[in-house]
């Protein structure tokens, strides 16, 4: 199945519950672009707030949790989980790092588990390639990934690393689905006005009914 069309099923499920619970309270041979900070400013956001709100998410944004390292470890696996394509950009594109930056601080119960899990893989790259995640080769990584990425798959050694990467997976396809781009992606248009040219001929004489001269050169009509 196509990773792409896979992870819009997790955005329309996992992802959107997982975004709204925070509000609580293909092969990569590119280096991934630099995550932007612009998409998550408290400040520019356009709903009305409470003080106290905004106060905690300014004070969220003023502090810093994961290392220069961590942040470009995940900008790898984002774009491996969702890479560029002719439909739209990739995660890093849509600011998904500083996404899961923001979310860990909100929800301190993924710190450890994305702490370790970072970890953990750095490690096992380092005993398997002689080099961290960030530092291995795009086909390196990717066989890293493939180990841990299917859950039921995984071998005993590699179940940590399955959960965590199940964490990432869940993060990116959250942060990228609610972002500008992955709205695109999907295609979603919100609420638009229609446009409706009245019940139809064919149905109005089904019913015996019918317009008269008054209504049809009053009403509105657009072109179909």
């Amino acid at each position: 199945m196509d990773r792409r069309k896979s992870l819009k099923l997790i955005a329309g499920s996992v992802a959107t519950t997982a975004f709204l619970d925070a509000c609580k309270t293909g092969d990569k041979t590119k280096e991934p672009a630099a995550a932007s900070t612009t998409p998550f400013d408290a400040k520019k956001f356009p709903l009305d707030r409470a003080k106290e709100e905004l106060e905690r998410e300014n004070k969220l944004f003023s502090e810093t949790f994961f290392t220069e390292h961590e942040m470009g470890t995940i900008a790898v696996l984002c774009d491996i989980i969702i890479p560029k394509d002719e439909v739209s950009g990739s995660a890093t594109e849509a600011g998904v790092p500083d996404f899961i930056e923001f979310i860990v601080k909100d929800k301190p119960e993924h710190q450890v588990p994305m702490k370790g899990g970072l970890r953990w893989l750095d490690m096992q790259c380092l005993k398997k390639y002689n080099a961290d995640f960030k530092t291995s080769t795009a086909a390196q990584q990717i066989e890293m990934v493939d180990a841990i990425a299917y859950p039921e798959k995984a071998k005993p050694g590699m179940k940590q690393g399955a959960n965590f990467f199940s964490l990432m997976r869940n993060l990116t396809a959250t942060g990228f689905y609610t972002s500008k781009i992955g709205i695109a992606d999907i295609g979603y248009k919100g609420n638009t006005p229609t446009k409706w040219n009245g019940v139809p001929d064919d149905v109005l004489k089904q019913y015996g009914m019918a317009y008269t001269e008054k209504e049809l050169k009053e009403c509105i009509s657009f072109d179909k």
